[in-house]
């Protein structure tokens, strides 16, 4: 399930929490942008800006369990991946690119979806832009890293949503990112983040360990849903603290 969606169900979780430790305090445009449609034979497109990646991995590697696929793509991670013991024979081909200390791990093996599972879980930190194929569905991520840096503000282009790509005949899978409407044909929806405070941990508020309390601390606000959904529009604010 997608950040947004378990944020509209009340789930937060460690990925949750992942998306927005990047953020201060402030207004974030166009964040999380999806692009849906349903095509013939009951096959779904769905086209989104990276923050949807991790999670779409994960839930393709849930749908596989033992079965096993062709992975492409790369991981992007700070860690050697290759020294440790449990993927050094999963990585032991792999091309390794390195930039400011940031490894990206070029991968072209096959994996059983428990694999993939476990390697995304292990590093919720990385960023996984795989390609893979299950049953029903097909994903495609860009093998590289996402734009870092500030998060996009006002006056900034709107992002591209083709970062990662998902054509499914899972029903349910597609109706994750657009819940507005079940049996929608054709959906563009956006997300704006107000950021209003930031919540440190009791533990923590007499800490000097400042990347710590960064990561760990809570962003407290509002998600502004913008959606145009079969040529009706709508807004939506859905409360948050992750």
């Amino acid at each position: 399930m997608n950040f947004i969606k378990k944020i509209v169900d009340g789930k937060t979780d460690e990925l949750v929490h992942l998306q927005f430790q990047k953020f201060s305090r402030g207004e974030f445009l166009e964040r999380a942008v999806i692009l849906a449609k349903l095509q013939g034979g009951g096959k779904y497109s769905i086209s989104t800006t990276p923050e949807f990646g991790n999670e779409l991995v994960l839930d393709l590697a849930e749908k596989l369990g033992e079965e096993k696929t062709q992975v492409k793509g790369a991981i992007i991670s700070t860690v050697n991946l290759k020294e440790i013991p449990e993927y050094s024979i999963l990585l032991a081909h792999a091309q390794v690119k390195q930039f400011q200390g940031v490894k990206r791990y070029i991968i072209d093996v096959e994996m059983s979806g428990n694999e993939i599972k476990s390697i995304v879980e292990s590093f919720p930190k990385a960023f996984f832009g795989l390609s893979f194929k299950t049953k029903d569905s097909e994903l495609k991520i860009k093998p590289k890293a996402p734009k870092s840096g500030k998060p996009s503000s006002k006056g900034e282009d709107k992002p591209k949503a083709d970062f990662c790509k998902l054509k499914t005949t899972d029903a349910s899978l597609a109706q994750s990112f657009v819940f507005e409407k079940p049996d929608f044909k054709e959906a563009e929806i956006s997300h704006t983040f107000f950021i209003e405070k930031i919540e440190i941990p009791e533990e923590l508020k007499n800490s000097k360990d400042f990347a710590k309390i960064r990561e760990e601390s809570f962003r407290v606000g509002k998600i502004v849903r913008k959606s145009k959904i079969d040529g009706i529009e709508s807004k939506k604010e859905i409360e948050f603290k992750a």
